[in-house]
């Protein structure tokens, strides 16, 4: 495996984590994408209350810190400048994420809405890890 700066992963693998928190709260796109599934605000909070909170959150944040990780890698193969860094991210989210979470979104029935939502976080994500991983290595 290629050599891959740790710090910089922990650091994009946070800050993908924290902007999960602001892009799915009522700042930004909590109340939309509550009603784009069909739900109210007092459903999703008996649904939260009745979760593993902590056990959600810990898993997110692994699963921000494993994004970042596998970025790291396939910039390391490269040594991108940050325009460079964002224009591979953009196109692993493009090739990777946004492709199969579009299938999956279509097939499953859900708004295009929700989509859009939903995958521009992983889009915001992928290219601030980018930017991050390019230029910290």
């Amino acid at each position: 495996m290629p050599a891959v700066n740790y710090l910089a992963v922990l650091v994009a693998g946070v800050i993908i984590f924290m902007l999960g928190g602001l892009w799915y709260s009522p700042v930004l796109f909590a109340k939309r994408w509550i009603a784009l599934q069909g739900k109210t605000m007092d459903q999703m909070k008996t649904e939260a209350a009745n979760a593993n909170m902590p056990l959600m959150y810990g898993s997110a944040f692994i699963a921000s810190l494993l994004t970042a990780y596998v970025l790291a890698v396939i910039l390391s193969h490269y040594s991108p400048t940050v325009m460079a860094g964002i224009h591979i991210a953009f196109f692993c989210w493009l090739g990777l994420a946004g492709a199969t979470s579009y299938t999956t979104n279509l097939f499953s029935g859900r708004p295009k809405q929700l989509w859009l939502i939903d995958s521009g976080y992983n889009l915001v994500s992928f290219l601030i890890a980018g930017a991050i991983l390019s230029v910290w290595r």
